[in-house]
């Protein structure tokens, strides 16, 4: 999951760890990835489902930067790419 994410982190040298979390209440799976240089205070976390075929369906895509209030919300890793692309600056920081 978030195959081109990953390589856009690591083609900048961009420390991330990855974990998934499964909440009891909610049918919805999560998958959390911490990322960041020096320390890994920004994350995505991708809210997703299987369809009945087996294949994951992502429902939402959540962006924390660190110090943030709100999250920036995509709905598929395209846009979420863009927006790093643009803003490389702000969460590469050593």
């Amino acid at each position: 999951m978030l195959r081109k994410t990953k390589n856009f982190l690591q083609a900048h040298k961009i420390d991330y760890e990855k974990e998934h979390v499964n909440p009891l209440i909610v049918p919805e799976k999560v998958y959390v990835l911490k990322f960041g240089k020096g320390q890994l205070n920004n994350r995505f976390i991708v809210e997703h489902t299987y369809t009945w075929t087996g294949r994951i369906k992502i429902n939402k895509i959540s962006l924390r930067l660190h110090g943030q209030k709100s999250p920036h919300e995509f709905r598929n890793e395209t846009e979420l790419l863009q927006y790093l692309k643009s803003h490389l600056k702000s969460y590469a920081q050593a």
